[in-house]
């Protein structure tokens, strides 16, 4: 007789699996069996850390290898098909709406992938001046941002604002689907064997409510890409200590539109440009 071994669905923080240190889980509608770690305001804290440390082997690496590793993602989900579609199942998706979405999530990764080394072609520049100069524009991360998935869908709806932050070289720590948690949670297993940095991305399971005000008012997080309409409570926390918040007001279809996710305009709220100036040797 096999025992089966019942998973246990943890946090993904600085590359490892804590579950919370308040000992909370909770079971996603539908799923009274399945225990989901819950996370607290001090999962929250310890994911800032991680995130402070990641951003700077994230946005120290090349954007070349930066989109081979978005890469290696989309390889790793590949390989990961049956359990990824198995994960999106949990979350209540039919088996043709997992395999739809899971063909989604991988073309979408592809396409971040594939922006990552001509993001500074894009919005950088060398500028016309007065003077002997040369002056460049150039592209630089805002820092460490905390993203709010949609409810749904599970795995795109959190991949749409996660790859945007993490091609510009930002840190990333994600509050995925509350509902249907499942597949983003199997997103850290993916990560960890993709050679994402530790503290890169990291994902923190629990109740919007709960933790999505903790990250507008933490004041060593730099930004907030946030699914849904603009939130007042949110936004007033956020400008508080300054912080840059946007909100992601597509209708719920169009969450599952890889073509309407793929935009160079997702990536340049959380992205500075930086003026060079050098002299011109007469």
């Amino acid at each position: 007789m096999t025992l089966p071994v019942a998973k246990t669905y943890k946090h993904y923080i600085g590359g490892k699996f804590p579950r919370s240190e308040s000992g909370r889980a909770f079971q996603p509608s539908g799923n009274p069996d399945i225990n989901v770690t819950r996370g607290s305001r001090k999962d929250l804290r310890e994911a800032v850390l991680a995130a402070r440390k990641g951003l700077a082997s994230w946005s120290g690496a090349t954007s070349y290898l930066r989109g081979q590793i978005l890469y290696r993602i989309a390889e790793m989900l590949e390989s990961r098909r049956e359990a990824m579609q198995a994960e999106l199942r949990l979350g209540g998706a039919t088996a043709a709406e997992a395999r739809k979405e899971l063909d989604a999530a991988i073309a979408l990764t592809v396409w971040y992938a594939g922006l990552s080394d001509k993001l500074q072609t894009l919005l950088g520049s060398q500028n016309e001046v007065q003077g002997p100069f040369f002056a460049f524009s150039t592209v630089e991360p805002t820092g460490v941002i905390g993203v709010v998935a949609p409810d749904g869908p599970a795995l795109t709806g959190l991949l749409a604002l996660v790859l945007p932050v993490l091609v510009g070289g930002n840190a990333v720590i994600a509050v995925p689907s509350a509902s249907a948690p499942f597949a983003g949670l199997a997103l850290g297993e993916v990560c960890a064997s993709s050679d994402v940095p530790g503290g890169a991305l990291n994902i923190v399971a629990g109740q919007r409510a709960e933790l999505a005000p903790q990250l507008a008012a933490h004041r060593d997080v730099d930004g907030l890409f946030v699914a849904g309409k603009p939130d007042a409570e949110l936004t007033a926390a956020g400008a508080d200590n300054l912080k840059r918040t946007r909100f992601c007001t597509l209708p719920a279809k169009d969450w599952r539109d890889p073509k309407l996710l793929r935009a160079l305009s997702w990536v340049e709220p959380f992205v500075e440009v930086k003026a060079l100036w050098h002299p011109v040797a007469p």
